[in-house]
């Protein structure tokens, strides 16, 4: 609270990514807790065939480039390891009903099923979103990537 209080004495640029920030972190919780919690059945359901899709769109980009690199899936790990950029790693984390990834670039990150996708409730934005851009970004002359066609890839309406 102090930090609120005395909000006029910082300056205007971060005044309003501070007030952004708080006004997106209250809409999400809020969304958030409207949205059900899944069962443990249903979270398995979803999470599988996720991490399974994430895996097939892994190895079929990888292949189409050709770049050294090894994708696994075992015991709701998916491991993608490129070569030179790195290693990510995305895994079920059953007890909270979440997704977490290790990513190379962004670092680490824990997702939550919300409209039928995995949400980063930080920032709002989904995985396959952020695989997105981190891939276009590895593969820049690649203008097909999408894993928003992967399972729960996009947000329903």
């Amino acid at each position: 609270m102090y930090f609120l209080r005395n909000l006029p004495s910082v300056t205007p640029k971060f005044h309003h990514f501070i007030i952004r920030q708080l006004s997106s972190s209250s809409s999400s919780a809020a969304a958030a807790s409207s949205d059900h919690q899944l069962s443990e059945v249903e979270y398995e359901h979803v999470v599988n065939e996720t991490l399974e899709s994430l895996t097939e769109a892994f190895e079929t980009l990888l292949e189409k480039h050709k770049l050294p690199s090894d994708v696994y899936y075992s015991n709701g790990v998916v491991t993608v390891e490129l070569n030179q950029q790195g290693t990510y790693v995305i895994n079920k984390q059953t007890p909270n009903r979440q997704i977490w990834l290790s990513s190379p670039f962004s670092g680490p990150k824990r997702y939550d099923f919300f409209n039928q996708t995995w949400i980063y409730k930080h920032d709002g934005i989904s995985l396959h979103k952020l695989l997105n851009k981190e891939f276009s970004n590895i593969f820049k002359n690649d203008k097909n990537i999408n894993f928003e066609t992967c399972s729960y890839g996009k947000k329903s309406e």
